[in-house]
């Protein structure tokens, strides 16, 4: 059973006071080591953050065997009641850089008002003296953060940090979901227009591009999450990268094959035509935004690749063997 604040010895405050600069001195150090990659600047300061909780964590070891003795008792955030908990950063994956630094201001607020209200709600002078020492501490801890951001934060490393936050959103979503589009989009174009052109019936048009669409995406999805596990090329986790790809490759199937939802062929092909060349322009712009190829040469890619299969599906839907039938 979690013990109330206002039943604690000061003894057990101080313990409690230890173990709390320990688990965010931890977690700081978390962060550290979690960003030395790709966010170096970010990873210093949390370095740092870590070396002052260790230091504070000293003094109040000190002061603690001054009052009783060396036998720390272990008590915990958890085991009092009311008191802020920290949700272990193992269970909290993936957090980003902006998250973690959010994450660090509201831990140092958020300890600071917990001791300046218990030392508000404290009747003995002694303990409102320790937590208002306590909640200064924290309140230094909050400035010294701040510090810290503006000495190792400086407009170079944010501008080295934002593209290390590109590089990553290209390689874990970007990539995996142009894959995706772009496989969607041309490859479904061969089976939805030869069927449409064959039978001249939306019907069947809609029911062979739903088929194509849906088992490319999960086919695509597969073969993207087992290519590798990102471990070495930084391409982030199998599962998110598969989801990502085998849902941008159905959407491309999906966008030119809901068009013949409408019984009116001629009509259904104009829109799923125009759909088409919508589809093979953002493939373009995604190309020439994010992957950093020339716009003439990616449009010319694109459009080329999308022209040659959307006229492959067409001429064997006219002229194949009982086309028409």
């Amino acid at each position: 059973m979690a013990k109330a604040f206002k039943d604690l010895t000061e003894q057990e405050i101080l313990a409690l006071a230890i173990a709390s600069e320990d688990e965010d001195g931890r977690i700081y150090g978390e962060f550290a080591d979690r960003l030395r990659t790709t966010y170096p600047a970010s990873a210093e300061i949390f370095k740092k953050m870590m070396a002052e909780e260790d230091e504070h964590r000293r003094m109040l070891i000190d002061l603690y065997r001054q009052r009783f003795g060396d036998h720390i008792p272990l008590i915990r955030r958890q085991d009092v009641k009311g008191f802020i908990k920290r949700r272990p950063v193992w269970l909290t994956q993936p957090l980003g850089v902006d998250a973690m630094r959010k994450r660090a201001a509201s831990m140092e607020f958020e300890t600071q008002r917990f001791y300046e209200r218990a030392a508000l709600r404290s009747r003995d002078a002694q303990i409102r003296k320790l937590l208002g020492d306590l909640a200064e501490i924290e309140r230094q801890h909050e400035r010294r953060a701040d510090e810290l951001q503006r000495e190792h934060l400086t407009p170079d490393a944010l501008g080295e940090e934002d593209e290390a936050k590109r590089r990553i959103f290209v390689l874990q979503i970007v990539q995996p979901g142009l894959a995706g589009l772009m496989d969607g989009s041309v490859s479904t174009l061969a089976p939805l227009f030869a069927i449409a052109f064959a039978t001249k019936s939306s019907h069947d048009a809609f029911i062979t591009g739903l088929a194509a669409s849906v088992g490319a995406g999960i086919s695509m999805g597969f073969a993207e999450a087992l290519s590798d596990d990102g471990t070495l090329t930084g391409r982030g986790k199998p599962l998110l990268r598969g989801v990502v790809c085998g849902a941008m490759t159905a959407a491309g199937g999906l966008g030119h094959t809901m068009p013949y939802l409408i019984r009116n062929f001629h009509w259904a092909t104009s829109i799923a035509v125009c759909i088409v060349c919508v589809e093979l322009c953002v493939i373009s712009w995604i190309r020439q935004r994010y992957m950093d190829t020339p716009v003439v040469s990616a449009t010319l890619q694109v459009l080329l690749g999308g022209a040659l299969v959307f006229a492959a599906g067409v001429l064997i839907g006219k002229f194949a063997p009982g086309a028409g039938l």
